[in-house]
């Protein structure tokens, strides 16, 4: 009982091991892929807004506003859908109103052209958005879109 409890503490550190060293050499080697998120940074300077920013990182847009977080609820083509209640939204579209979030808040469309998506079949719910290829939450790997 006692070796083979010991046989399988050090298959276990030889496994953490070599994992954490591959782990460094990736990100040594810049191979470390960005951490794909359903949240977005838009421009928020009011309905008649032409700077249309959308960041995957928190800043300031082309028209010197704060870019605001929101939570993607759908991908829609070259567009997010997002809710517009902020960063630690959880909702999701209207069932009965799609141009209204579950909070009841507008939804807002941004074109995301030249973002990186979750690139799961129709009917993919992960919402994921990156500025860099790598891949989805769920594993997936992102595609680009045109």
């Amino acid at each position: 009982m006692k070796r083979r409890l010991f046989v399988y503490l050090s298959l276990f550190l030889v496994l953490a091991l070599s994992s954490g060293v591959a782990y460094a050499e990736g990100k040594k080697k810049g191979k470390h892929m960005p951490k794909a998120s359903s949240i977005l940074y838009v421009c928020n300077c009011g309905d008649n807004c032409t700077c249309n920013t959308v960041s995957t990182k928190p800043g300031k847009c082309k028209c010197g506003t704060k870019l605001v977080a929101m939570h993607v609820v759908k991908i829609e083509g070259d567009e997010a859908l997002l809710c517009t209640c902020g960063k630690g939204c959880t909702c999701k579209l209207d069932k009965d109103d799609p141009t209204k979030c579950g909070c009841g808040k507008p939804v807002k469309r941004v074109n995301i052209k030249g973002m990186y998506v979750c690139g799961c079949p129709d009917g993919c719910a992960c919402n994921t958005v990156s500025d860099k290829p790598g891949k989805c939450k769920c594993g997936t790997e992102l595609k680009k879109v045109e």
